[in-house]
């Protein structure tokens, strides 16, 4: 899930492929010359929307609502295409890609994309605000409060070992894509862990789930909004305080992650197309409460995201309408 921060790992494969082999949502791939149109509309007209989706619920919640209300209150034919984040970024220029609609920050890329090659343009909040950081399950927190001071961990680092973490402890990411400063972070505050990652948002949440029913110590970088928080309510460990500027130098980053305004980012043909769904992306605005009860339908109750959004929709015409103005 991604977030702000300079230091990715996404394989150079992975970008290199950017519309060659990518599969989207329902069956479409980047670079079809069908889901090339995105924007194309004019005089208020919806045509095709090309929406990226990133993976992590939270950001496929953000999706659902959006795509639901293009189509039904717009007419829009809307593509959905299931990419990582920097990948999705690269769309802008090509007009496979019309709008991203959470973004965590990524400086990096609003200067690449927005900035120099002036193929994307910043479409406003989401209303959103996401947290990153290191968590404990609640158990853990309860029969040790001092492991929540970073300052404590290696007091603790031989009880997070695996098989994995080569003789240290073991701090658990997500997916590579997802945007963390999580190994400069060991390095830089000398701390006898070693990043593993899980994979993905969903092996995450499962590990998190696991240690606090059968009492495993797990330490791992986790986020707000999240459902999940409801149901396990993690526990956040105390890292040095950010400040302005502490996280500049990926390499040397030895502070806390700050709070993020999520926002959107669209292409800026998108932006200039005179289609009805960039003004619903940029109108677009919801609390990180909405965000958790949709991303809850989708991953807990199981509901498509098309059911979800349709349900949250019903039940919020007020927020649709205001963004329909």
């Amino acid at each position: 899930m991604a977030r702000q921060a300079r230091q990715r790992r996404v394989g150079a494969a992975g970008i290199a492929i950017l519309g060659l082999t990518l599969t989207a949502c329902g069956g479409a791939k980047v670079g079809d010359s069908s889901s090339e149109t995105g924007g194309s509309g004019s005089s208020g007209k919806c045509g095709t929307f090309n929406l990226a989706v990133n993976p992590w619920v939270g950001y496929e919640a953000n999706a659902a609502v959006i795509a639901y209300v293009a189509e039904n209150d717009l007419g829009c034919k809307v593509t959905k295409k299931d990419l990582k984040e920097e990948i999705a970024w690269q769309g802008f220029g090509t007009g496979e890609v019309d709008a991203v609609v959470e973004n965590w920050g990524h400086d990096d890329l609003k200067k690449k994309y927005i900035t120099d090659q002036k193929t994307a343009v910043d479409a406003g909040p989401t209303g959103n605000e996401g947290l990153i950081g290191w968590y404990v399950p609640p158990w853990l927190a309860k029969e040790h409060p001092d492991i929540l001071d970073w300052k404590n961990l290696d007091k603790y680092a031989a009880e997070f070992k695996t098989s994995e973490s080569g003789g240290k402890g073991q701090l658990l990411d997500g997916d590579p894509s997802f945007v963390t400063n999580d190994e400069a972070l060991v390095k830089n505050l000398k701390l006898d862990y070693k990043v593993v990652y899980a994979g993905s948002e969903t092996a995450l949440i499962q590990a998190f789930r696991k240690a606090e029913k059968d009492k495993e110590w797990v330490i791992g970088y986790f986020y707000e909004p999240q459902w999940f928080m409801s149901e396990v309510p993690l526990k956040k460990v105390k890292l040095p305080e950010y400040k302005a500027g502490c996280d500049a130098d990926a390499e040397k980053v030895a502070c806390d992650y700050p709070v993020y305004k999520l926002d959107k980012i669209v292409s800026a043909k998108f932006a200039k197309s005179g289609s009805p769904a960039y003004d619903l992306v940029k109108n677009f605005t919801w609390t990180n409460d909405d965000q958790n009860i949709v991303a809850k339908y989708i991953a807990v109750d199981k509901m498509t995201p098309e059911a979800a959004a349709k349900k949250w929709v019903e039940a919020n015409r007020d927020k649709v309408d205001a963004w329909l103005k």
